[in-house]
């Protein structure tokens, strides 16, 4: 059970005044923090100003036992100038934090932290913003480093593939990711991405047999 600060919990007492607001900080891994506030005025909470009326609003959440990451969605009308649609479609909200906190709007050092998640999608149509927050787990579900496999895992023309599809030869063309189309019809072996002599799941099953076609050469294909 969460406890409460004293002067939090005597805002929540019955006849009490009701002198609360919801304020989001959002912060960018650039360092820059925007605020937001339900209430009908700017409020100043831990140094960051929320600017008043945005109409945001908490969504749907989702919450699990053990280590699987929860999430949760805010949506609403967020101020034009603060979060415009250039900075998300460059990924400047990419993974940036975001705080959601109950405060009393006559003094907002009277607060308390609801939770704290990371952006993992931020969409915005026109004034409307709405955005999918994951938890402190969320972090273990992003893919770090690169998967060990035959087939290449770079696409056909990437900076780590470097094949010029600019050229005639190769206009139009497609590649299945096999170490051997690399070779024949691209001759791009230096930039290939796949590792063609890692075991497949057949290798667990193998035996030793007699048969002719047991040479010790590659298996690459």
């Amino acid at each position: 059970m969460r406890a409460l600060p004293s002067a939090f919990a005597a805002q929540l007492a019955p006849g009490a005044a009701g002198q609360l607001a919801f304020c989001w900080i959002l912060t960018r891994r650039d360092g820059v923090s925007l605020g937001f506030t339900d209430h009908d005025r700017p409020l100043t909470l831990n140094g960051v100003t929320c600017q008043a009326a945005t109409g945001l609003t908490p969504g749907a959440a989702e919450a699990a036992l053990g280590p699987r990451p929860g999430t949760a969605e805010v949506r609403g009308v967020l101020d034009a100038q603060s979060l415009t649609e250039a900075d998300i479609a460059v990924g400047l909200y990419d993974r940036a934090s975001v705080e959601a906190w109950r405060v009393d709007w006559t003094d907002t050092t009277v607060a308390m932290l609801l939770w704290r998640g990371t952006i993992i999608e931020l969409t915005r149509q026109g004034p409307s913003v709405e955005a999918r927050i994951g938890g402190p787990l969320q972090a273990l579900e992003i893919v770090v480093g690169r998967t060990f496999q035959r087939a290449c895992d770079a696409e056909l023309g990437d900076t780590h593939c470097r094949v010029d599809v600019t050229k005639p030869p190769y206009q139009g063309a497609s590649c299945d990711k096999r170490w051997r189309t690399c070779r024949d019809t691209f001759s791009n072996l230096f930039n290939f991405q796949g590792f063609p002599d890692i075991p497949g799941d057949d290798y667990l099953a193998a035996y030793a047999s007699d048969s002719p076609a047991n040479t010790g050469g590659s298996r690459r294909s």
